[in-house]
């Protein structure tokens, strides 16, 4: 009986622990281990006390950047951008530990343990000087932007990046409900060792007027629970007793036990859905840190882009500013000339060199932000910043330019939003929260049964001993004997107890139970809330993003058209300004618009290629579209090589 007993106990075990394997795409922190071929058994015990191995941050950079620096410049295509950006982000590295740490929670959860919960914020980069409320359209002509020293968190908005909490089940954690059982099975155990003197009062009963006893006592047991809410206790005991007792038919003695407890709900803590609730939830938590991860590389990757496009803007806006400078320095030189002949009047030279000096404070101003969006992006492309030498004293030279198509491709709306609901990671995610709201609420629910548990007991007894002479007692020669008489008793089952019964708690009111109940109704309403304006907020992202990149394609072409009707009217005025038909002032203006409508189509450019960068991100196609692994951006390292520029 003992051994079926026992088979039935491993049984249950192996029942329970290929169970608790049974969870999908999910990866569990590994416990250190020692390499198979050199393993002891003594290694395989210790394994489970050990601390889980955990990597150091590495805060180099990767060998890419340093590859793509040629005498002092640093060439960097978008492509080589966004692979930097996988390898070396602080923010991507951060939310590579999430995942880790769902693992940890889902291997907490299969040793019964409750859960600690997942990070579930993003980081997205600063918008950079070229972003939204660029400078560009205000930097020609002499009117400059504002210098001052940033004073308040706005105004360090540029360089400062932003966090979106993506939870929408709020910060209430979520209810405990029924006591899961301890999945892990434990061995527990005790000893003592102990000496009591007692004064006797009546010599009768123990023979001796100060009672004397002497003990060691021990057990030891194997205890855990399993799915189904059922949980064991195999334990034996033994108790070894001295004494100097006169009366004592045994001296000394053993007594003990070997006993089975069991204990399986029937009402509240009962089933495998109820007690894997947190197995299940920590499950879909793996998979939504792995949404959350790739919500940031999306996020990530396109404000990368969108930085990278404004560093193109602002050099060829650097280029646009020279190029009016050397306008207003060739008229300055013509009228110079004119005024030596006698021609013209002096102070036409005082208005073309004032336009000279405007000219240059325009490409100081120019450069300035054109540094400022470097320092911004090799923060954003590195691990330290600009703490490396190399990288810091390098100047950034994009080597992609902006390219617009001749013919923009028209996707319907309704083909872009199912994009979007198919592709969003951040949509994923919510709908894994609002499952794990329901599995949480069954759990509530079921909290509000009451307690009614099956509970049994088998136990066999023993007690051997040596006899003593007491005068008209007989020992019982079964009893007589040392530890084999002991456990001969426990294995033949000569002493058994057997028992069988139920235990029923009924909470009178329940009130903490109802209100579990009704939080836990009540956040799922929320959620859902939370989840239908996810929905339109997306429906809406997508709609607009379209609409801005219809409307910047739009700019772009009438920015186009201005460019070249500037020109060809500062050409015909210079004609005129030849012939002595016009004045330096005129010719001045004239310059001063071509300058603002060749900055205009800058803009326009830049605003297009990041509206482009805009609508994929909107519909979630942001990592497609630019040839990205997932698993590449997990592991920081990118396949794909750099476009390294010929020495």
């Amino acid at each position: 009986m003992l051994t079926l007993w026992v088979r039935s106990l491993l049984a249950l075990g192996t029942a329970a622990l290929l169970s608790a394997q049974q969870i999908p795409h999910a990866r569990i922190t590994q416990m250190p281990e020692v390499s198979s071929a050199h393993a002891t058994g003594f290694d395989r015990f210790i394994n489970p006390y050990r601390a889980p191995l955990v990597s150091l941050v590495d805060f180099r950079n990767s060998d890419r950047i340093y590859s793509l620096i040629r005498g002092g410049q640093l060439y960097l295509t978008l492509q080589d951008a966004i692979a930097l950006a996988l390898e070396n982000s602080l923010d991507v590295e951060l939310q590579r530990f999430g995942l880790r740490i769902a693992e940890s929670d889902l291997l907490r959860a299969r040793g019964g343990g409750l859960l600690r919960g997942v990070p579930l914020t993003v980081r997205e980069l600063p918008t950079g000087v070229g972003g939204p409320g660029s400078p560009l359209l205000t930097t020609v002509g002499g009117i400059t932007p504002v210098t001052s020293i940033p004073a308040a968190t706005s105004d360090l908005a540029p360089i400062t990046g932003q966090t979106t909490d993506l939870s929408i089940l709020g910060a209430a954690p979520l209810a405990t409900g029924p006591r899961i059982p301890g999945f892990d099975p434990a061995i527990i155990g005790q000893l003592n060792a102990g000496h009591t003197s007692t004064p006797q009062t009546n010599q009768i009963v123990s023979g001796t007027n100060q009672l004397k006893n002497g003990s060691f006592f021990g057990n030891a047991g194997l205890v855990q629970g399993f799915s189904t809410g059922a949980s064991y206790n195999l334990g034996f005991n033994a108790n070894r007793q001295t004494t100097n007792s006169t009366r004592s038919s045994y001296n000394p003695y053993t007594t003990g036990s070997l006993g089975l407890n069991v204990s399986q709900p029937l009402l509240q803590g009962f089933g495998t859905a109820v007690n894997r609730r947190f197995i299940t939830i920590a499950g879909n938590n793996v998979r939504i840190t792995d949404y959350v991860f790739r919500q940031q590389i999306i996020d990530t990757l396109s404000s990368v882009i969108r930085l990278y496009w404004d560093l193109v803007s602002l050099e060829e806006d650097v280029s646009v500013k020279r190029r009016s400078f050397a306008l207003a320095q060739k008229l300055y030189e013509d009228n110079k000339t004119q005024v030596e002949v006698g021609t013209l009047a002096p102070i036409e030279v005082k208005r073309a060199m004032a336009e000279v000096a405007r000219g240059r404070q325009d490409i100081v101003n120019a450069e300035s932000l054109l540094l400022q969006q470097e320092l911004i992006l090799k923060n954003v492309l590195t691990r330290r910043g600009t703490l490396d030498a190399l990288v810091s004293d390098a100047r950034i030279v994009p080597t992609d330019h902006i390219a617009i198509p001749a013919q923009e491709a028209v996707r319907p709306v309704a083909d872009l939003v199912s994009e979007a609901f198919r592709n969003r990671p951040d949509l994923s995610q919510a709908h894994l929260q609002i499952e794990n709201s329901r599995i949480s609420l069954k759990g509530s629910r079921n909290a509000l049964l009451p307690e009614l548990d099956l509970v049994g007991n088998l136990q066999n007894n023993a007690l051997a001993g040596q006899a003593t002479a007491i005068p008209g007692v007989t020992p019982d020669p079964v009893l007589i004997g040392g530890p084999g008489t002991f456990l001969s008793q426990i294995a033949s089952r000569s002493f058994p107890n057997y028992s069988i019964g139920l235990q029923l708690n009924i909470p009178i009111r329940n009130r903490t139970a109802q209100a579990d109940v009704i939080r836990d109704e009540l956040q799922l309403r929320q959620s859902q809330v939370r989840e239908q304006q996810l929905e339109n907020q997306v429906r809406l992202e997508v709609e607009n993003a379209q609409l801005i990149m219809a409307r910047s394609r739009a700019a772009y072409d009438a920015a186009v058209e201005t460019r070249q009707l500037q020109e060809e009217a500062l050409d015909a005025e210079q004609e005129r300004f030849g012939v002595g038909a016009s004045t330096t002032y005129v010719v001045i203006q004239y310059q001063r618009d071509l300058a603002q409508a060749r900055s205009t189509e800058v803009v326009t450019a830049g605003n297009y290629a990041k509206s482009k960068a805009a609508l994929d991100r909107a519909t979630g196609e942001t990592l497609i579209n630019n040839n990205v692994a997932v698993e590449e951006a997990y592991q920081g390292t990118v396949a794909r090589p750099s476009a390294i520029p010929a020495h």
